[in-house]
């Protein structure tokens, strides 16, 4: 099939089947072909900001349908421009003699206009690359990836609210951000809010401040989508908490989308209401693991992309090897490689790699003492819940190893008392206490001091 037109028709009807109505009126339908020369097939739009969003959104997926139908790997252009006939849609292919005529496709929408002041906006707030083409699916992610497609297709419909979790640095806000760039990119009208948790305690703090709380609700409480960030940043903060209670409460009941993450599921969150934990699992709660190898050389290789120097097969699978905690860091050290190149014109080799990573590939050895962790460790090894460890409860069953936990913080991280305190839903004076009152028990109890000691070394094992 060499025909642009009849390669695209095809492509097309591929095309409608995966996408919804309205992102493919208003982003596929208007589509011009143009040429097929050399392995790339030319696609007319009207304009750069069609072509841009087209590029972020949606070239893969064209690209696939359009090598689908071609039987080899197509790349695909866009040029601008072109603007489909109104009551016309592409050629179509001719029938065979003796065939029935082929049922042309129904005439395309034409794009909403676009606001140029509001894409202005979108593109200060947002991160444009943070897209679900951009996201590499593997086997630790696909459940997450699916829900936030899901969400964005039909906000407000099946998942509400959707919860994800994991452990930091594993793409969380991209799928966030995903969503709202997916309908941004669609052309809906909806009012869509993207904030971290941090963000919005501070901007309720300071509309208690001024005396404008009213306000405040009336732009968190009359959004169609909802995103919120690293929510177990609510912790201990009670005024927070009620309001958030019933802004959610009033979405909810709206039939407005919720979407929350969280570096833990829901009722692993200390100090976190019992009738907000209730509503962040009324609706569809997904996990995110750190991606195995082959997903780690294929998030690789999609960041390589954005760079014009490549790395060979070999490095890239030393370093997807080597850095395993999270994704964050795994870019970081495919940035460090593409820069040393950049800068000296060296051909990084796997010998090169590993000298300018030695100091990555050294952490990745040692599992880092976090909070999170020592909290988990101290829990498990005298039979508590982990949200103990930040509850008011106060027997001495939980205080004791809530008292140790926070000794082992002090000692173990690098963080301040008030910080570690507000982990603990507690103030500082509060773990200073538990610092003074471990030492002097390690002193009167040996059988106390070795199992602060085997825990440390747990730790730091």
């Amino acid at each position: 099939m060499s025909n642009v037109a009849n390669i695209w028709h095809e492509a097309r009807e591929a095309l409608q089947t995966i996408l919804n109505r309205e992102t493919f009126d208003r982003w596929i339908a208007n589509i011009v072909p143009v040429r097929h020369e050399a392995g790339e097939v030319v696609l007319g739009v009207s304009d750069d900001m069609f072509s841009e969003w087209l590029s972020i959104n949606y070239q893969e997926l064209i690209a696939s349908a359009l090598t689908d139908v071609v039987g080899s790997s197509v790349m695909v252009a866009f040029e601008t421009g072109h603007v489909s006939p109104e009551a016309a849609s592409v050629e179509a292919p001719s029938p065979a003699a003796g065939d029935l005529p082929a049922t042309a496709p129904p005439a395309p929408l034409r794009p909403q206009a676009r606001d140029p002041k509001r894409d202005a906006e979108w593109c200060r707030k947002y991160n444009r690359h943070f897209t679900f083409s951009s996201f590499v699916v593997g086997d630790n992610n696909q459940f997450a990836h699916a829900a936030c497609v899901a969400v964005a297709n039909q906000p407000g419909e099946g998942y509400n609210p959707l919860f994800i979790h994991s452990p930091s640095g594993l793409g969380k806000t991209h799928l966030l951000q995903a969503i709202a760039n997916s309908l941004h990119a669609s052309g809906s009208r909806l009012r869509i809010e993207f904030i971290s948790s941090e963000e919005f305690s501070n901007k309720f703090i300071e509309a208690l401040k001024v005396g404008q709380l009213a306000q405040f609700r009336s732009v968190y409480r009359n959004v169609d989508v909802l995103l919120i960030d690293d929510v177990q940043f609510f912790t201990g903060k009670e005024k927070l908490q009620e309001e958030f209670f019933h802004t959610f409460n009033a979405l909810y009941n709206g039939h407005k989308q919720i979407v929350l993450t969280s570096d833990r599921p829901p009722h692993e969150i200390g100090g976190l209401e019992k009738r907000l934990v209730s509503r962040f699992e009324w609706g569809l709660t997904a996990d995110i693991m750190p991606p195995d190898l082959e997903t780690r050389i294929a998030i690789l290789r999609k960041k390589q992309d954005n760079h014009a120097v490549k790395l060979a097969d070999g490095v890239l699978n030393y370093l997807a090897t080597s850095v395993k905690s999270n994704i964050r860091r795994l870019e970081g050290a495919l940035i460090r490689l593409v820069s040393y190149t950049s800068l000296t014109g060296q051909v990084v080799t796997q010998a090169v790699a590993e000298k300018l990573l030695a100091g990555v590939v050294d952490e990745e050895a040692t599992t880092p003492v976090t909070i999170e962790r020592i909290q988990r460790l101290v829990a498990d090894h005298y039979d508590i819940r982990l949200a103990d460890m930040t509850s008011k409860r106060r027997p001495k069953n939980i205080a004791v190893p809530r008292q140790i936990a926070m000794y082992l913080c002090r000692r173990l991280t690098s963080l301040s008392s008030p910080a570690i305190g507000e982990r603990f839903n507690r103030n500082h004076a509060t773990i200073l206490h538990a610092v003074t009152a471990v030492e002097k028990r390690m002193v009167e109890d040996a059988s106390l001091s070795r199992d602060v000691s085997m825990l440390e070394r747990r730790l730091n094992s």
